[in-house]
């Protein structure tokens, strides 16, 4: 038997290893299993290859690290200066539990190589000027794209082995080219910050695009994006930023044995109006061909002379200039026109079959001179029309204006939608489902958690996820994409990051996104209150007050993704947010719980509420607020716990216990009653363990919360903080089934509602769609919110069976709970130690497993035989067995509870009935 195959190294959580904000990198790498590879096999030591760039001839230097780590390895040798290449392989040494005849002392094999190259690291070597035009280019009060360009002649002592870097950023969003090709693929750059703060430069790497001893053209055209756009609720606002369109641009090229070569922008640029009359996130854009110059973009194309403007120098901006870890955001799919109808009206529509962000793709348009193509977007058809009320003030709409030329590969460029129909006005001849494409755009996150099951519509509820969660995560993690908000909302996310952990690598945007979150809190003033959304912009009707629930991001986030990365340097940049948070933010009465006179935005969207009247739970806000305090005291606790703060750990965790006994003293009774009790209310006191140890205080609360799910005919009465947890708490008292009967439930409100209504993505409200086909009354109202797919935690964790015991995932929980009509599920999570994957199938009583766990790993193993059958005490213990890594495989009996579960006496049941199940 062989020890695994290791993966190339990664570094940090950066998407590529160019550009990496730090002089020691740390090191992560994965293994590729095999039939051949040993059972049981774990990590004893590695040796760490390192190539530096800067001296290439004193060969590799070889690092020997006696450890198990393979995740964050700290970089074990020098740190490298602004700009180095190192070039860096890993092979590792391991031992085989059980197998004597493993030969420790034999390493792997070599990594492939991988290479990591730092960014400037110092602010002075981004010695680049920001410029602007000397010109204000507007189309009706809106500015207009700005065209910048500059020629040089590039050396011919430049050689073949040089290597040039673009370090470019703007005031505004841009794309940039290079002798006539674009420099990346990356949509949107820099992305959105806190621009005061951080400002964000990318790095390209541009070497092949380069013409030593010719005349050469760098050009960009920036347009007004999140900084200078209209953003914000209540029809939003320009200018959050600056009233300027600026950019920022440094190449520079070095190799051995050659003279550098570095140019600047500065006042020697030239600029001009885009062909984009305007391009703007909520509206759309404006394209007129008249105005567009073909090859602008080329060496020794002249503009038109009467459009050529001088350029300016502007002040520095005040923010840190900053390279981050993000992906970038790119096209990563393309979809077709699925259908090509006519509306009641006798309107063109075009169905692209699923709810998505992006653009629209035009490969090839003529249009006669002045004539014009409208393209309007929406997410759903109303009264066989195109249903734009839930846009609001945004028009979503992109406008092509002919030249008589055809017009190739068009899309817009600073704007993007959230649309599943498109009404095309003024197409010149008959569409047909190949004349226009959509392409799919977002943060290019890798993809890495997977779960499918036996129920069709369970399945297209974790797709419609999975869509949402795409379509949301552009740059930062936003509420909704196509109306005039899309705004990183601190509840959203706070709900939704375990889900989104699982199925993609949120580490780069969702860390950026956090010392944004830390930035804007700490800010003096603030009172240790961070936004609602982050960054903060226009939100008249919102007071900086403080939030449970969307503040208590400032805690939760990061302890979810510590536990899905195990970074503790992580939880250091933000110690002093989450402290700040909980000892200053919060605003608290005497005795240390929530204020009881505070305004809570709580249990929001809850679905009995108004629909003017989002905010009116049915649960008591201050008790989803103090029972937040108490889970967000107690896990800081925990995290200090982590970064070795004992006292501090010791201080947290007896607070935690103090205001739980407060808590149970204003709202349990001795029998275990719980004051207003709903669905969100006794969800929140069971997940967040502040029921009593006492068997009939906790067997009362179980009771409880069964018949409430049985009153409500086993239909979800959540809103944003109970909903995440409601089958968990379900399970957690023993009635997984209830927790099937409701994911199962198709009539509203449900989950799989919204799926029997033909939902390709997750709704903001429960019926933002009514039975009726007509669209909720409410002014708030979004396709595309993934709050509420949160429940995928409970289908990847409970259902699929696999959570992580310990951060990053290096002890695996696996306790599967089948139920409901599933008879087999499989759940797979590529994780930063390796593939962990269970699967699972349950006929006529027996239940078979099949479990992978990385090298290096170990899994905890609980069978469904095994479970509690009730809200037990604590010490009351599952049966757990522990497994090293390899494949596994279990059998056990098991029955379940008679399914479906009865309902109350006189209430109706519907029996959820998988027309389509496979």
């Amino acid at each position: 038997m062989s020890s695994p195959a290791v993966t190339a190294p990664t570094f940090e959580h950066h998407f590529s290893g160019l550009g990496v904000d730090t002089p020691t990198p740390r090191i992560s790498w994965t293994f590729a299993t095999s039939s051949s590879t040993a059972q049981a096999w774990h990590q004893t030591a590695c040796e760490v290859e390192i190539l530096f760039g800067s001296a290439p001839t004193d060969g590799p230097h070889v690092y020997q690290v006696t450890s198990s780590e393979s995740v964050l390895v700290p970089w074990p040798a020098r740190p490298l200066h602004p700009r180095e290449v190192a070039t860096i392989r890993v092979r590792v040494f391991g031992k085989c539990f059980g197998d004597d005849s493993y030969i420790s002392t034999e390493p792997s094999a070599w990594s492939p190589p991988a290479t990591v190259e730092t960014a400037l690291l110092n602010a002075s070597d981004f010695s680049a000027d920001f410029i602007a035009s000397t010109a204000r280019f507007e189309t009706g009060g809106v500015l207009r794209p700005v065209r910048f360009k500059k020629e040089f002649i590039l050396p011919e002592r430049t050689a073949s082995n040089a290597q040039a870097r673009l370090y470019i950023t703007a005031l505004g969003v841009f794309e940039a080219w290079l002798n006539g090709q674009h420099v990346s693929d990356e949509l949107f750059a820099p992305g959105w910050t806190s621009y005061n703060h951080r400002l964000a430069y990318r790095i390209y790497n541009v070497t092949s695009l380069l013409r030593p001893g010719e005349t050469n053209v760098i050009c960009a055209e920036v347009g007004d994006g999140w900084y200078a756009g209209r953003i914000g609720l209540l029809d939003g606002k320009r200018f959050t930023y600056g009233e300027e369109l600026g950019l920022a641009a440094q190449l520079e090229i070095q190799g051995n044995g050659t003279d550098g070569f570095t140019l600047c922008t500065d006042n020697t640029w030239q600029s001009a109006p885009s062909a984009r009359l305007l391009s703007e996130l909520y509206d759309g854009e404006l394209y007129d061909a008249r105005e567009e110059q073909d090859d602008w973009t080329a060496p020794h194309t002249d503009w038109r002379a009467e459009e050529v403007c001088r350029t300016k120098v502007l002040p520095r901006p005040s923010g840190k200039l900053v390279a981050i870890n993000a992906a970038p955001v790119r096209v990563t799919e393309s979809v077709s026109c699925r259908n090509v109808f006519k509306s009641k009206s006798g309107k063109t529509i075009l169905d692209f079959g699923q709810n998505l962000v992006g653009r629209l793709f035009v490969p090839r348009l003529q249009l006669d001179e002045g004539a014009q193509v409208v393209f309007r977007h929406a997410e759903v058809m109303e009264d066989d029309e195109l249903g734009k009320r839930p846009l609001r003030s945004a028009k979503a709409t992109d406008i092509i204006v002919g030249n008589g030329k055809p017009i190739i590969n068009y899309s817009p460029k600073f704007t993007f939608h959230g649309f599943r129909y498109v009404q095309v006005d003024g197409w010149p001849d008959e569409l047909s489902l190949r004349d226009i494409q959509a392409h799919v755009i977002h943060t290019d996150m890798k993809r890495r958690g997977f779960f499918e099951c036996s129920n069709a519509s369970v399945n297209q509820l974790h797709r419609n996820t999975v869509w949402s969660m795409r379509g949301n995560f552009l740059s930062i993690p936003t509420d909704c994409p196509q109306r005039d908000e899309r705004l990183g909302w601190t509840g959203d996310i706070q709900a939704f990051a375990p889900t989104a952990s699982f199925l993609y690598d949120t580490m780069g945007i969702l860390e950026s996104w956090l010392e944004d979150v830390a930035a804007e809190q700490l800010e003096d003033g603030k009172g240790g209150i961070p936004p609602l959304v982050v960054p903060r912009v226009y939100m008249p009707h919102f007071p900086h007050l403080p939030q449970a629930v969307w503040d208590d991001a400032t805690v939760l986030v990061p302890a979810t993704l510590y536990q899905y990365s195990a970074d503790k340097a992580l939880l250091e940049r933000q110690f002093e947010s989450m402290q700040t948070w909980l000892d200053v933010g919060v605003d608290r009465a005497s005795d240390g719980l929530w204020n009881p006179d505070s305004w809570q935005l709580a249990d929001w969207l809850d679905p009995a509420a108004p629909p003017e009247d989002p905010g009116a739970s049915r649960t008591d806000s201050i008790l989803v607020a103090n029972a937040f305090l108490i889970y967000v005291t107690r896990t800081f606790a925990q995290l200090c716990v982590a970064l070795n703060k004992a006292d501090l750990a010791l201080r947290y965790a007896e607070d935690a216990a103090r205001l739980k006994a407060l808590f149970q003293r204003r709202y349990i009774s001795p029998d275990g009653n719980l004051m207003g009790a709903s669905q969100t209310g006794i969800s929140l006191a069971v997940t967040h363990d502040l029921y009593p140890e006492s068997a009939g205080a906790r067997a009362t609360a179980a009771a409880a919360q069964d018949k409430l799910v049985r009153q409500a005919r086993f239909h979800v009465a959540t809103g944003f903080a109970g909903t995440p947890l409601i089958t968990h708490a379900l399970t957690k008292i023993g009635r997984p089934q209830l927790a099937y009967r409701m994911l199962l439930e198709q009539t509203c409100p449900s989950w799989l509602y919204t799926v029997a209504m033909g939902a390709t993505t997750i709704w903001e409200r429960w019926d933002s769609m009514l039975p009726s086909g007509r669209i909720h009354p409410g002014q708030m109202t979004s396709f595309n919110h993934y709050a509420y797919g949160s429940v995928c935690d409970w289908l990847h964790s409970s259902v699929g069976g696999i959570a992580p015991r310990t951060p990053g995932w290096r002890v695996v929980r696996v306790r599967p709970v089948p139920g409901g009509n599933l008879r087999w599920a499989k759940t797979v999570f590529e994780g930063v130690y390796g593939r962990v994957e269970c699967g699972w199938t349950w006929e006529e009583g027996v239940f078979r497993m099949e479990l992978s766990v990385p090298p290096g790993c170990e899994a905890v193993v609980t069978l469904p035989s095994e479970l509690r059958k009730d809200y037990s005490l604590e010490d009351e213990k599952e049966m757990e067995r522990v497994v090293k890594s390899g494949v596994h495989k279990f059998e056990c009996v098991f029955e379940a509870e008679e399914w479906p579960p009865k309902p109350l006496i006189g209430a109706f049941l519907s029996m959820p009935e998988d027309h389509i199940a496979e």
